[in-house]
């Protein structure tokens, strides 16, 4: 990885016709996409300054401020005679915001699903542009996997790669906000599986697997509407399912005991 060449002060000089920006700035950049690219995690420790220096192709002294601005910014943490480290996670809105979900309250649930309808229709829509020839067949090979696991009625195997479909998906939109927002539903939707439902899924096995076959085929042939208008359908297939499902379970907990039993 190099930099951009370096006036006299250190700050670097931005390629023709850009505009100038300090070389801090423009080092910060480069260190957030080596972050990214090496797949560090937090805590994970950093080369030394000198280290970072050499694979960006900065001076040391603007390697500094960029780590400066990082700290600053809540990326990384710099500790005193220990060295660079990726900053711990902190509390983030999707986990304030789990704190005050309620798998229980069917009322939750369905405002859950109506989230995750307007997010993956997205996702799906996007996919049915965007995929790559890879992506559309991991789409096809999880969705194809779910067909297998309903037909033996395997909760685990299903749930698995029913994640996997939804996930392939996501990736394929090409937009890590949505993917992590798919990622984030997903995570509140198993709060009720296992709290509810003790691990089991909601609804029809075969039922879901279908859809999953048919949104997979409309991102195959590149038709971002039908494929948006097939997942809003699976996901309300899923609400009606569920709101179902817990009414029963909420009728059958609060119908008396036989006292003869």
């Amino acid at each position: 990885m190099t930099s951009n060449p370096t006036d006299p002060h250190g700050d670097q000089v931005a390629a023709a016709g850009d505009r100038y920006r300090p070389g801090y700035e423009l080092v910060a950049e480069q260190l957030l996409h080596y972050l990214a690219e090496q797949g560090l995690q937090s805590g994970d420790r950093l080369p030394t300054e000198q280290g970072l220096a050499e694979i960006l192709g900065a001076t040391r002294n603007v390697t500094r401020e960029a780590v400066k601005v990082l700290a600053a910014l809540g990326r990384l943490n710099v500790r005193k005679g220990a060295g660079i480290f990726m900053a711990e996670s902190r509390s983030t809105l999707a986990e304030e915001l789990l704190t005050h979900f309620q798998p229980t309250d069917i009322d939750h649930v369905v405002m859950l699903l109506d989230h995750r309808r307007l997010i993956e229709a997205e996702t799906a829509r996007r996919s049915a542009s965007l995929a790559t020839p890879a992506e559309v067949r991991a789409i096809r090979e999880a969705a194809s996997r779910s067909i297998a696991e309903s037909k033996v009625d395997n909760v685990n195997e299903f749930a698995e790669a029913d994640a996997q479909f939804h996930k392939a998906i996501a990736v394929a939109a090409h937009n890590v906000f949505l993917e992590a927002s798919v990622t984030s539903l997903r995570r509140y939707a198993a709060q009720s599986d296992l709290l509810v439902f003790h691990g089991d899924l909601p609804g029809s096995f075969e039922v879901a697997a279908n859809q999953h076959l048919a949104i997979a085929a409309a991102i195959a042939n590149g038709e971002p509407e039908l494929a948006a208008s097939l997942m809003e359908a699976h996901v309300d297939t899923t609400r009606h399912q569920f709101e179902r499902k817990l009414k029963d379970r909420m009728f059958n907990f609060s119908r008396p005991t036989d006292p003869s039993s």
